[in-house]
């Protein structure tokens, strides 16, 4: 859920900038929120619904899911080596 504070408001994105940010393509984003996908993931952000077939991502989220595949990457170097 989001935090609101005196100074950040939230900011709605679309699948074409959720596609830009992250290097998925439209239909992995939606594989990755279906439970019954292959390629499902429990920590991929949820779309919000905004109107009768119109949806958007909270940019925060998209950029914490971001950052954290960044973590998981940086952890798993730090094993290795």
């Amino acid at each position: 859920m989001f935090k609101n504070n005196d100074t950040t408001q939230p900011i709605i994105i679309r699948l074409k900038e959720v596609v830009a940010r992250t290097g998925l393509s439209r239909t992995t984003i939606y594989n990755k929120l279906n439970k019954k996908s292959s390629q499902y993931e429990f920590d991929f952000p949820g779309q919000i619904q905004l109107g009768h077939s119109s949806v958007g991502w909270l940019d925060v989220e998209i950029d914490d899911w971001i950052n954290n595949k960044i973590k998981q990457r940086d952890h798993l170097k730090r094993q290795v080596n």
